[in-house]
């Protein structure tokens, strides 16, 4: 078994503009895909565009066949369930306090470097108070009991688990 993953950093794009990229850029590629995720969080402080952007780009998404790993409101949500379940709704900012005190470190600032970013694996890992299979169970609970809504309303949830999942799936033993 094994998985050879390509990662590509589309940031700074709408959501939707995510998805049409990744599909423009799947048109162009001599290389073919077993699967294609989009992964992408919401940001309910810009509001109502926001909210349909969101719906769009998973819909949209969908219909493609791509599998998305969203969250709302914030990606770092994955992060957190690592700790502890909660159901209430937080604005990003709740996780980047909780993670800096977690991480000891000021999230806001350090926590979205790349060189950070590549280290948070082997620190949730690591860290004797993180279980990602704590987390993959909290995280299915927090989808199960909002699937039904439109995806801007399912909040707090992240979808992050299902790509976690698929990749331990495909670790090289």
């Amino acid at each position: 078994m094994g998985a050879r993953v390509k990662v590509i950093n589309l940031e700074g794009q709408s959501k939707l503009k995510l998805v049409e990229t990744t599909q423009d850029i799947l048109q162009n590629s001599h290389e073919t895909y077993d699967e294609v995720w989009c992964v992408f969080d919401m940001d309910v402080q810009r509001g109502k565009d926001e909210f349909s952007d969101f719906d769009n780009a998973i819909q949209k998404a969908k219909l493609l066949k791509y599998k998305v790993a969203y969250s709302n409101d914030a990606f770092e949500i994955w992060f957190y369930l690592h700790y502890t379940h909660s159901e209430a709704q937080q604005l990003r900012t709740f996780y980047y306090e909780e993670l800096s005190k977690k991480f000891n470190l000021n999230y806001t600032r350090d926590g979205k470097k790349y060189d950070f970013c590549l280290k948070t694996y082997q620190l949730l890992a690591n860290d004797t108070n993180s279980c990602q299979k704590k987390a993959i169970e909290r995280a299915i609970k927090l989808h199960i009991d909002q699937k039904d809504l439109p995806y801007h309303q399912q909040n707090p949830v992240t979808l992050v688990y299902a790509l976690v999942v698929e990749l331990n799936n495909n670790l090289r033993r």
